[in-house]
C-alpha cells in the first residue's frame, strides 16, 4: 500500500554513530536514509554503482576523487561508480542515498 514518507522522520541522530535505514531494496538499486552527528563520516571507499546523495538537513563535506564539495540541506551530488569518495559531517546532517545498480 503506498504511503507518504517524510525522510527526515525515518531516522534519528545517535551520538558517536552513523545511523542508516533502508527504505527500498530492489535488484536495480536502493534508497537509504542516513543520520550523522557532527564529526562522524564515512571513510574513503569506492562503489561499483552510481549514487546520488541528497542532503535532507545540516551540512557535510563530500570528497570525490580528491575534490571537496560542501553540501547543505536541499543540495545533491552524484558520486560516479568506481570513483573514490568519502564524507564528513560538518554539523549534524541527514542524507538520502539513492544507489543505482541497473
Amino acid at each position: 500500500m503506498p504511503e507518504v514518507i517524510i525522510p527526515n522522520s525515518q531516522i534519528h541522530y545517535q551520538a558517536g554513530a552513523v545511523v542508516s535505514r533502508e527504505l527500498i531494496k530492489k535488484q536495480g538499486g536502493t534508497v537509504t536514509v542516513f543520520a550523522f552527528v557532527q564529526g562522524e563520516g564515512l571513510s574513503e571507499h569506492t562503489a561499483p554503482y552510481d549514487a546520488l546523495v541528497y542532503v535532507l538537513e545540516g551540512k557535510a563535506e563530500i570528497t570525490i576523487s580528491g575534490t571537496h564539495f560542501s553540501l547543505q540541506a536541499g543540495e545533491m551530488i552524484i558520486m560516479p561508480a568506481n570513483e573514490p569518495h568519502a564524507l564528513q559531517a560538518e554539523e549534524k546532517f541527514k542524507m538520502l542515498l539513492v544507489m543505482i545498480k541497473a
